[in-house]
């Protein structure tokens, strides 16, 4: 069987691309870093791949804002052959700086299949410093994203200096009503934080940590699930684990890792495949 194809772009203050070829590969698929210049210049074909992961770090150190410095130039040299990339049914994911990158770019949140305007925005953090903390999530059951099939809570960690989920009220009503918020920040029994910090870490409205386009193909997210690969990357494993061995341990163990994400895309993939 063939196994689906990742590109996880690289280069210009990306810092994530290993751990995300890793998670990718860990659940079933054939990965490979590609260096931004590649993919512009020609050496790499996009449509050699099902997935293109844009992932997290601080391309172009940030300058002029998370993510607007790739978006501009990823935009201007593969704006019409990642649309088509989209139109023939592949799947992009923004994690963290990536989220920023699609975001800027316009490809989320998608509305009527329009994947260059811009209607969002990840801004500065409202409790005003760079968070690096774990949080949990909320996962929408109704919505379309691929991504999240049969999730329902998880923990992940962030790391951003700029994730703030802002939009016109408008904006953010469609989203809800389209269900096209796939993951919200909560507190740990998995209820809407309500912008409580620091649960929901940045001031995101309406608590968004995650949307994604009406296919539910194009998925953005700030929290980091190629950061949760194996149960050792929980802060609360040890503590789980001595609990459990003492039988005092009250709650289930944290079952669903940020892996479950890369599987729902093999699984999604495979069945292209098959098809």
């Amino acid at each position: 069987m063939t196994l689906p194809r990742v590109l996880v772009l690289t280069g210009y203050g990306l810092n994530c691309d290993n751990e995300t070829v890793y998670a990718c590969k860990k659940a079933g698929m054939a990965a490979s870093r590609v260096h931004i210049n590649e993919l512009i210049d020609g050496g790499v074909e996009l449509f050699d791949f099902q997935l293109m992961v844009f992932g997290g770090g601080f391309s172009w150190g940030d300058e002029h804002g998370g993510g607007v410095i790739q978006s501009v130039r990823m935009q201007t040299a593969l704006g019409d052959a990642v649309h088509r990339f989209i139109e023939k049914g592949n799947l992009l994911l923004g994690i963290c700086n990536g989220f920023q990158v699609l975001v800027n770019w316009g490809l989320l949140p998608g509305f009527e299949n329009n994947y260059s305007r811009r209607q969002v925005a990840l801004t500065a953090n409202d409790c005003g410093n760079f968070r690096d903390q774990w949080v949990t999530l909320r996962i929408n059951p109704n919505s379309p994203s691929v991504f999240t099939k049969g999730m329902d809570q998880i923990d992940l960690p962030v790391r951003h200096g700029e994730g703030r989920f802002f939009a016109e009220d408008e904006v953010v009503d469609q989203l809800i009503q389209n269900d096209q918020v796939v993951m919200q920040y909560a507190d740990e029994n998995g209820r809407a934080a309500q912008g409580v910090f620091p649960q929901n870490p940045n001031g995101s409205l309406a608590d968004i940590a995650g949307i994604c386009d009406p296919t539910g193909r194009v998925f953005g997210l700030m929290p980091h699930p190629e950061a949760y690969n194996h149960v050792a990357n929980h802060p609360d494993w040890p503590r789980d684990k001595i609990l459990t061995q003492r039988e005092l341990n009250k709650k289930e163990p944290h079952p669903v890792t940020g892996i479950k994400i890369f599987e729902n895309v093999a699984v999604y993939l495979n069945k292209q495949n098959s098809g």
